[in-house]
């Protein structure tokens, strides 16, 4: 199968609380709607808002709620992320949920937003997953997609497709739009980035294809982007070169160069060592007259 379609949904949701029963309404109503969908992406933090004091431990009777709602209508369901409590600390974790109602994986966000998601752990394992006879996708979170070394090892590890949940309600998210652009013509796969409306996100979400090109972009209102990807767009692209041209993943496989400083023990490096702590800026003393 070639061609697959995902609905990113861009809902308004409360900050603080459960935010589950919305969302299997909406769920209800999108596929009434529109049955040719096989897949649904929320935004981070959308089932349970964005405290850390909501986190709970998985499985959990929301990510039960998704499951039966993913089986119901026989569908894929990224329900966002939630926060995750263990006996190790809090995570900004994700759950992929398969047609029969199974979780087949779940992602801990490798870079909480810091040092405003304070409290949060960072997770350290990648994912990928195969929908059969489809595509492999990968799954990444919010502020992860900063760092290119992210989606470049989801798209190293085969994902075609990257599922992006975002939280953004700052003015930086401009900047993501471009990052997103970027991320998918420099890996040459589909990304689409969710982000919430309201007061859970200022929305702007966005689907990009594998030549970096603008599929949709919402407004900043409530919208459900029912998208058809083409896998094979990926994949001939890949082979030969955006709009013809660069294959940045092929000249990455046929590096020369060793990027030895991000092997270090520390993770760090002499220059970015002098860059100071990782902390909210502070107000300057004003001297008084």
């Amino acid at each position: 199968m070639s061609y697959f379609t995902i609905a990113g949904v861009q809902m308004h949701a409360l900050h603080h609380g459960d935010n589950t029963e919305a969302m299997r309404h909406r769920v209800d109503v999108l596929m009434s709607r529109f049955p040719q969908v096989q897949m649904v992406l929320f935004s981070e933090l959308m089932p349970m808002g964005a405290s850390p004091h909501h986190a709970q431990a998985l499985p959990n009777h929301a990510e039960q709620l998704f499951c039966q709602l993913a089986e119901r209508h026989r569908i894929w369901l990224i329900p966002g992320s939630m926060f995750e409590q263990t006996d190790k600390g809090i995570y900004n974790t994700l759950s992929v949920i398969s047609p029969q109602g199974q979780v087949v994986a779940r992602y801990r966000k490798m870079f909480p937003f810091l040092p405003y998601e304070a409290g949060v752990e960072s997770g350290s394992e990648f994912v990928v997953f195969d929908v059969p006879h489809v595509a492999r996708f990968g799954v990444s979170i919010c502020y992860d997609m900063w760092f290119p070394e992210t989606t470049r090892t989801l798209a190293a590890m085969g994902a075609e497709v990257i599922l992006h949940p975002t939280m953004t309600d700052t003015i930086d998210r401009d900047i993501e739009l471009s990052i997103a652009r970027t991320n998918a013509a420099v890996n040459q796969c589909y990304f689409f980035d969710i982000n919430g409306a309201g007061a859970i996100g200022n929305g702007r979400s966005i689907v990009v294809g594998p030549s970096g090109d603008v599929i949709h972009q919402a407004g900043t209102g409530e919208e459900v982007m029912p998208i058809e990807v083409d896998l094979n767009r990926v994949r001939r692209e890949r082979e030969t070169g955006l709009r013809g041209l660069g294959q940045p993943l092929k000249s990455f496989r046929e590096r020369r160069v060793d990027f030895s400083l991000y092997r270090s023990e520390t993770g760090s490096s002499p220059y970015l060592d002098t860059l100071g702590p990782l902390q909210k800026p502070l107000r300057a003393d004003v001297e008084e007259y």
